[in-house]
């Protein structure tokens, strides 16, 4: 019984990812569900995220960041929580919403190869990038100790890129260090997303509960692709921190600028790696199986109508 039990729910995954109708692309559940994870995760995870922060911005070690972010204050232990917040809520919709979509255009029928997921994965990574980096950018400012006294509050930044023309408020403003955050989100979704269900199938087969392929396999392929690319995090981090006109260095002279602060020592630029293990473990695996959890009963509940 345990066997047939097995089969069955590893049949319903590979359904529920496979046939993928055209007819319905969008599944409103799945999005509500993925923002609660995400928010929650979030809001879990942020004092870790804040010390990998201050780690990236001034090569500290652990405990030198959890001294000075203890020294600060706990008033000032979750300031610049809310747009990361509000981001990962609107990312847990738009990443997951914008993939299913593309890769049910690409490949209506399935089943979906590599190339569909890959070219899925790097589109709705593109689409992320341009709606949620604004957040990102307010975010930085509003960890970095250093801008504490000249911006107290979310509203003071948005006042100060608000001053700025048209398109300063784009380059100095919102959007400053797009193209690392660009290339950093679409590279992390297609290899997010190329390798998360192969890793989930081979994780089924050995028999394990159903949740638990999802969350090792969220939480593995989401950290494995978040170290990959984790000096991109420390560029884009060390970018969107400065504030004003006097000081608009280009993509190079930033990266640049990183490395040589760094003594030009690869183990310096992954200072803070440990922690962003933690940090993605618990959330790409949250993520991930909460999203298979709602699949399988969102298809379930289809078929019983059926």
């Amino acid at each position: 019984m345990g066997e047939q039990n097995h089969s069955a729910g590893k049949e319903l995954q590979h359904r529920t990812r496979t046939e993928a109708p055209a007819k319905k692309n969008w599944h409103p559940q799945a999005y509500t569900l993925g923002a609660i994870s995400n928010f929650m995760s979030t809001f879990l995870t942020f004092p870790i995220y804040k010390v990998v922060f201050r780690q990236q911005i001034h090569a500290m070690a652990v405990s030198e960041a959890v001294r000075q972010l203890s020294h600060e204050g706990p008033q000032y232990f979750y300031r610049g929580i809310y747009p990361p917040l509000l981001s990962k809520t609107l990312q847990g919709t738009l990443l997951f919403g914008t993939y299913d979509s593309l890769l049910c255009s690409l490949s209506p029928d399935g089943p979906h190869s590599l190339g569909h997921r890959w070219t899925a994965g790097l589109m709705s990574g593109v689409v992320e990038a341009v709606a949620l980096s604004p957040f990102e950018r307010v975010q930085n400012v509003l960890q970095d100790g250093r801008k504490q006294a000249r911006f107290p509050s979310t509203f003071s930044i948005l006042k100060e890129f608000n001053s700025y023309g048209l398109w300063g408020r784009l380059s100095l403003g919102y959007y400053r260090g797009f193209w690392p955050v660009l290339v950093r989100n679409s590279l992390g979704s297609a290899l997010y997303f190329s390798f998360k269900d192969p890793i989930q199938d081979g994780l089924a087969e050995q028999g394990l509960p159903h949740w638990v392929p999802a969350l090792v396999s969220g939480s593995v392929n989401g950290t494995i692709t978040c170290l990959v690319l984790y000096p991109l995090i420390v560029l884009v981090a060390n970018m969107q921190s400065h504030i004003g006109w006097q000081r608009m260095p280009s993509l190079w002279a930033s990266a640049q600028d990183v490395w040589d602060t760094r003594g030009r020592k690869v183990f310096l630029i992954y200072r803070g790696g440990s922690l962003v293990i933690l940090r993605s473990s618990v959330t790409w695996g949250l993520t991930t199986a909460i999203h298979d959890f709602l699949q399988r009963k969102s298809h379930s509940r289809k078929e019983l109508k059926d």
